[in-house]
Parts: structure tokens; C-alpha cells; sequence
């Protein structure tokens, strides 16, 4: 195989916003290509396309996309903009942008955290709490 599997994302006529949207967003990320039916965009190499499918189908937790993040700082970042106008707030750094996509928001630390036995149960226990993660709150765990 010699082309690059991609995520195909279905949209209500939005493709190109919400494509706008996330190139805004994040650093090294540019629109490709677009025309009334797709939108094709990239993000750190990794290329999505967007369809203009209209109402039928809609986004589900099922799919989320990750962004690990180094710090409370980059954390609030990307929750801010992603919860903003419209978006929504779930628990565990969990969350959905306006266009109802499903993001995690979550520390690069997580991992190194919950691989300590010792610090396991109360770090997912403080995280349990927790909506938009708290770097320092895991780490005092």
C-alpha cells in the first residue's frame, strides 16, 4: 500500500469550517484541498477529509481523538477552544467540539502515572473527578 489510511469524518455541510476550525487550532496543520463535497486538511502530517454528508449521521463517543499535551498550560489550551461555542465539557478530559467530534485532552504523563502501582488507584481516582485534567493535582497523588 503506498498512500496514507486517513479518517473520513461526516459533516452537516461544515467540512470547510470545521476544517478551519482545527488548522486553527493546531500548530503545523494547513487545509489541502476543498470543493462543495470535501474538505481535505492536515495536522502535524496526519491528513483528515471531511465530507458535507448533511444531517443523517452524527459523531459518537465511539470515535475520539487523542492530544496528548506536556503541559497544563497546552492542556487548557485545547480544552478551552474545543468546549468554546458549543462545545461541551465531559468528565476524565474527555470532550466535544462544537461540531460534536469527540476529543481526549489528556497529560503525556498519564501513561508513566498509571504504570506506578503505587500511585495507580489515586491517580485514577483524582482523574475520576476530574473533567479538563489537572497535571498537578495527578502528580500530588
Amino acid at each position: 500500500m503506498k498512500k496514507q489510511i486517513y479518517p473520513c469524518l461526516w459533516f452537516d455541510g461544515q467540512a470547510k469550517e470545521a476544517a478551519t476550525f482545527y488548522c486553527n487550532l493546531f500548530e503545523n496543520a494547513k487545509i489541502i484541498d476543498d470543493n462543495p463535497l470535501v474538505c481535505r486538511w492536515e495536522i502535524n502530517g496526519m491528513v483528515f477529509m471531511g465530507l458535507n454528508g448533511g444531517p443523517k449521521f452524527k459523531f459518537t463517543e465511539a470515535v475520539s481523538f487523542v492530544v496528548e499535551c506536556e503541559s497544563q498550560a497546552e492542556i487548557d489550551k485545547y480544552w478551552n477552544t474545543l468546549t468554546s461555542d458549543g462545545g461541551e465539557e465531559s468528565n476524565c478530559g474527555w470532550c466535544r467540539d462544537k461540531y460534536g467530534l469527540s476529543w481526549q485532552i489528556v497529560p503525556s504523563i498519564l501513561p508513566k502515572l498509571m504504570g506506578n502501582p503505587d500511585k495507580r488507584e489515586a491517580v485514577t481516582n483524582a482523574f475520576l473527578k476530574m473533567k479538563k485534567f489537572d497535571i498537578q493535582t495527578l502528580l500530588n497523588c
